[in-house]
């Protein structure tokens, strides 16, 4: 593995040239021992990639680099490894290798990505915790890219259900991007993992994300795009579904609304369309969504003044403000209510003092 590690981490090397680096030598150790003038014969190895190779060896110790990477509770999995995601071995351009903190995703299990606009609306942000809660609450793995806006909110939806949710970096899962989202960072960790095909250390750089969007859509079964731009990242995650085989659903929006476009256009090329959570986990064959007896008994044991809260709050996230001016309650007897219902699983905090009906 350690030689595997060294392989991956060649500036300007990328999976293509890898495959025929390994295709000749056999295996990375292999490679590691060979001269530049041997690297050089290799069909379709150009100069610059031998020279590249060969300075990497100069200062690269790879027992030691390895034992750190270790260390810092990062793994490495090489396409070479029996660990590899099976999913990735049957698409185009797979990653030759691939780092986790956490854990994979299960791939026994059934996997839904969500993804969308980073600059979203309260409808995209509520529709996405919805989504994300109600299939983590029936054992679904929720895939996506911790991206602002709908990333972000699919993640904290499949926390808040109790499940595995999984964030795909274009960046080293040693960098937490965007910082922003620190707490989610290490909320995920908690039952899920974080995954790049790039190395520690790698930052943040545009060009690097449209290619981590085709191991989103790798890791799942079905892609769910809410609120997207004409031109969005989002849409090429769906370009990648549709070359993978995978099922595509949006969430349809106002045909003024320039967040619509991306998704009303998908529901036009044939794209299955979310009016509802509970039509579309039917469409899933996952069990419709009903109150348990668990909810109706936390809902009955309300006090009247969080009977009255509650009942203020709906699917449209609500303002502190707000929610004073329509219960006549003031702000400091909300601050003692509004935690007991996110507790008891009634409400949620979307954003600072702003809160929706968690279903």
């Amino acid at each position: 593995m350690k030689y595997q590690y060294w392989l991956s981490n060649i500036k300007g090397v990328g999976s293509q040239t890898i495959k025929k680096l390994l295709k000749f030598s056999g295996t990375a150790e292999a490679l590691y021992a060979m001269r530049k003038e041997q690297i050089e014969k290799i069909a379709g190895i150009e100069m610059h990639t031998a020279a590249a190779i060969a300075e990497s060896r100069k200062n690269w110790k790879p027992d030691e680099a390895y034992e750190k990477l270790t260390e810092r509770g990062i793994k490495f999995i090489s396409w070479e490894m029996e660990q590899y995601p099976k999913r990735f071995r049957t698409i185009a351009n797979p990653p030759y290798s691939i780092y986790v903190k956490g854990k994979l995703p299960d791939e026994r299990k059934n996997s839904v990505a969500i993804v969308g606009a980073r600059m979203s609306s309260d409808y995209g942000r509520v529709m996405a915790l919805r989504l994300g809660k109600a299939l983590a609450e029936r054992g679904v793995s929720i895939i996506s890219g911790m991206a602002r806006g709908i990333d972000t909110y699919g993640h904290c939806g499949a926390i808040n259900g109790g499940g595995e949710t999984f964030a795909v970096f274009g960046c080293g899962i040693d960098i937490c991007y965007p910082e922003s989202n620190h707490n989610l960072y290490n909320k995920i960790l908690e039952s899920g993992g974080l995954i790049s095909e790039y190395p520690p250390g790698q930052k943040p750089l545009p060009q690097l994300f449209p290619a981590r969007n085709r191991m989103i859509s790798a890791f799942s079964d079905t892609i769910i795009v809410i609120e997207a731009k004409e031109r969005s990242g989002s849409l090429i995650t769906a370009d990648f579904a549709l070359e993978q085989g995978k099922d595509i659903y949006a969430v349809p929006g106002r045909t003024t609304d320039a967040l619509s476009r991306g998704c009303n256009n998908l529901i036009r090329q044939g794209a299955g369309i979310i009016t509802d959570v509970e039509s579309f986990l039917e469409d899933l064959g996952l069990p419709a969504e009903k109150a348990s007896s668990q909810e109706n008994l936390k809902h009955l044991s309300l006090e009247k003044e969080e009977e009255l809260v509650y009942s203020c709050v709906d699917l449209r996230p609500r303002s502190m403000e707000e929610l004073a001016f329509r219960t006549g309650l003031k702000a400091q007897v909300l601050a003692d209510i509004l935690p007991v219902l996110m507790q008891k699983d009634l409400i949620i905090e979307t954003f600072q003092n702003y809160y929706v009906r968690s279903s």
